[in-house]
């Protein structure tokens, strides 16, 4: 469904070149649900922006169920590419209300078409009855699942979620994630999440990738990069998530917290 094959992405910075992303090659089968898990610059969002069409690459292609979309001199703008993108701060329009938000990229339907995909996606989202809500008027995991409808409207092929648990309160991230998952499920959409929160890679995803320094140093299932990391540091690393994030569930419950 969507492959990677040794790109690369570099910005401009002090009168040069910062290379981003290197020789970073992925598979992502349909249907399935991968995270980018590392550590803030590692790369990841980045990712998300080449697939997207927001940033062109250096070197290497972007192939989505065998089109080329960047790379060996072509490149299709970002509005032909069949990718839909869920941004970190979910971006919706505060002067619109829920129906209009999720309708706004189904332009090209009829209203009653428009209205009838509006309603099918509230109701999949588990927001009917929603639709004359104001944006601020809604909790963020309603406002999560009002930008996660708008980006599925227009069918895309390939999902693109980047960080959408960020706003909201560490208790309410590990449910969510759960209902992420079933919903993209429900939908049959084949997703690519980045995310630097362990917990949420895991509850998510089908496929798992670490970035560190713009290079994947591991694309396995959850259970093979739990079980199997391929490196030391990519083990330390998954130890110290781990510690981290059962630190965070003792200090919600008032308890002491775990060993190192």
């Amino acid at each position: 469904m969507l492959e990677l094959d040794r790109i690369s992405l570099s910005y401009a910075a002090d009168g040069g070149r910062r290379p981003v992303l290197r020789a970073l090659s992925l598979t992502l089968e349909r249907g399935q649900i991968a995270c980018l898990l590392g550590a803030s610059g590692c790369g990841k969002t980045s990712v998300l922006r080449a697939i997207a069409g927001f940033e062109p690459l250096d070197g290497g292609s972007i192939r989505l169920d065998g089109r080329l979309l960047s790379g060996e001199g072509a490149r299709v703008e970002p509005e032909h590419r069949r990718v839909g993108m869920m941004f970190q701060d979910y971006a919706l329009f505060p002067h619109l209300d829920v129906a209009a938000n999720v309708g706004f990229g189904l332009r090209r339907l009829d209203a009653a078409e428009r209205g009838r995909r509006v309603r099918a996606l509230l109701e999949l989202v588990g927001l009917a009855g929603q639709e004359a809500r104001r944006p601020h008027e809604l909790s963020g995991g309603q406002q999560q699942r009002v930008a996660l409808a708008r980006a599925l409207a227009p069918e895309p092929e390939l999902l693109l979620l980047d960080e959408p648990f960020s706003n909201l309160d560490v208790d309410a991230r590990e449910r969510l994630a759960f209902e992420l998952r079933d919903l993209l499920k429900a939908a049959g959409r084949t997703a690519l999440v980045v995310t630097h929160n362990q917990a949420e890679a895991f509850a998510v995803a089908d496929r798992i990738g670490i970035l560190q320094a713009g290079r994947l140093a591991q694309w396995d299932t959850p259970y093979g990069m739990h079980h199997h990391p391929a490196t030391p540091e990519i083990a330390a690393f998954i130890q110290r998530e781990a510690l981290m994030a059962r630190r965070a569930q003792a200090a919600l419950r008032g308890a002491p917290p775990a060993a190192a």
